[in-house]
């Protein structure tokens, strides 16, 4: 079964963008997403409006209790919403079916994750072709070759997960995620195993997948060093959108977040 696509409507003009702009790798629109019933529901998502531009770095931020890895979760179609429309190219996840939703990640969509999911029994290789052999393709080698070779994993490839450190793990999980050639990889707090110098260079990868491959990346995080690697911050507060920021630094960043930080926390991280 394949997930059908439609056009959107005017998505090149989205968000005042120009008329000749591409088309972006994903936009939500009022996007809301409660948890439990009664007194105790907590919005986790309050409307939310995100556009998200292909081949581009974007990162997401905000306090505790914001909603980005809920955002996130519901974009990726990991997570349904109540109300509100997703679209990931041309497709509408809102309205997609379980199963259909399970094909959109497999065959259009990468994942990294902090804790970094690899298969105990399977080697290095194994682990990074894996989507490929669950969608029943064969690997393009040049690309495969590329990723290995700017990774730093062309001597690690016959390892298991056990043998390699937690760098190697996690570059692991990036060769992975870029394997297949997503339309985008969502990352959620990827350098939040790493020590600092295996986690820049995680950063530094990233940047160049969307700046010199194209890819699009979103990635969840509280850190603004990770977060000046980006192309584009967006800030969540309370469900929503609360600014973002173009061309980020870090003082530009911790500037943006001390303001969010000195309003009350309304509930807990979600």
């Amino acid at each position: 079964m394949s997930v059908l696509t439609t056009p959107i409507a005017g998505a090149a003009g989205t968000a005042g963008a120009a008329p000749d702009a591409p088309a972006p790798a994903a936009v939500a629109r009022g996007v809301v997403k409660v948890y439990g019933r009664g007194a105790t529901a907590v919005r986790a998502l309050d409307g939310a409006d995100v556009v998200i531009p292909a081949g581009r770095l974007t990162a997401v931020m905000g306090p505790s209790g914001s909603g980005k890895s809920t955002l996130m979760h519901a974009m990726a179609g990991l997570d349904r919403v109540d109300e509100g429309s997703i679209r990931l190219g041309g497709t509408e996840v809102t309205g997609l079916s379980e199963r259909q939703r399970t094909l959109l990640r497999r065959d259009r969509l990468g994942f990294v994750f902090q804790a970094f999911n690899l298969v105990p029994s399977l080697s290095a290789e194994e682990n990074i072709t894996l989507p490929l052999r669950l969608a029943g393709r064969t690997a393009d080698r040049a690309w495969l070759d590329e990723l290995v070779a700017t990774l730093g994993l062309g001597d690690r490839l016959t390892h298991r997960p056990s043998e390699l450190s937690g760098g190697q793990q996690q570059r692991v999980a990036v060769a992975r995620a870029l394997v297949t050639r997503p339309e985008i990889v969502f990352a959620d707090e990827p350098t939040g195993n790493l020590d600092s110098r295996h986690g820049l260079a995680l950063l530094a990868f990233l940047r160049r997948a969307a700046r010199e491959l194209g890819q699009t990346v979103v990635m969840v995080t509280h850190d603004p060093t990770a977060a000046s690697f980006a192309d584009r911050v967006v800030v969540l507060a309370d469900g929503r959108v609360a600014g973002e920021l173009t061309d980020p630094t870090v003082p530009t960043v911790l500037a943006r977040m001390a303001g969010l930080e000195q309003q009350p926390a309304a509930r807990a991280e979600v």
